[in-house]
C-alpha cells in the first residue's frame, strides 16, 4: 500500500515501482487494475493499449490474447470483428488461433479488433485484463502514466475489498 500510495500522489510510475506492486499484489487485483485502466478517460482507448501490448508480445502472448477474444465473444462473432481481421487468419472450422497465425497480424489490426470486440462487449476489458495480469512485464510497456492510473485503481480495489 505505501507504495502505490507513493505513486498515486506522484501521479506517475516507474518500472521498479511496477515490478514491487506486481509482485506484491494477487493476480486479481492486478487484473483489477489493469481493467480500470483500459476503461479510464486519462489512458488512450483499450484497442490502443491492447495493440501495443500485441506489439511487444512473443507469439505464445499474442496467440493466448486473441484467443482470450476468441472464447469470451465465440469464433464466429469474434471472426467477424473488424472486417474479419481474425477470421482471415484462422484456419477453416477452428476456434483458436496459433502463435504462427498471431504474428500474421499487425498492432493497428489488433487494436481495431479489441476496439470492436469492446463495444461487443465491454466485458472482454476484464478478460483482457486477466490475461496481461499473468504476463505484468508487458504492462510496463504501457509507460508510465498508464502503469500510475493501473496502481490507482489497484489501490481503489484493496481499499473497497
Amino acid at each position: 500500500m505505501d507504495i502505490l500510495t507513493q505513486v498515486i500522489s506522484s501521479g506517475t510510475a516507474s518500472d521498479q515501482h511496477f515490478d514491487q506492486v506486481a509482485q506484491s499484489v494477487p493476480s486479481d487485483v492486478l487484473a483489477k487494475g489493469l481493467a480500470g485502466a483500459f476503461r479510464a478517460d486519462e489512458t488512450p482507448p483499450i484497442g490502443e493499449m491492447v495493440g501495443q501490448l500485441f506489439g511487444n508480445s512473443n507469439g505464445q502472448q499474442q496467440a493466448g490474447m486473441l484467443n482470450q477474444i476468441l472464447a469470451a465473444l465465440g469464433p464466429v462473432t469474434a471472426a467477424s470483428l473488424a472486417g474479419g481481421v481474425l477470421g482471415r487468419v484462422m484456419s477453416p472450422g477452428s476456434s483458436q488461433i496459433t502463435p504462427d497465425q498471431a504474428s500474421q497480424l499487425s498492432p493497428q489490426q489488433v487494436q481495431q479488433v479489441v476496439e470492436h470486440a469492446h463495444q461487443t462487449n465491454p466485458g472482454i476489458a476484464d478478460e483482457l485484463a486477466s490475461f496481461y495480469a499473468q504476463h505484468s512485464g508487458l504492462i510496463k510497456t504501457l509507460g508510465g502514466a498508464a502503469l500510475a492510473i493501473a496502481m490507482a485503481k489497484m489501490k481503489d480495489h484493496i481499499t473497497q475489498a
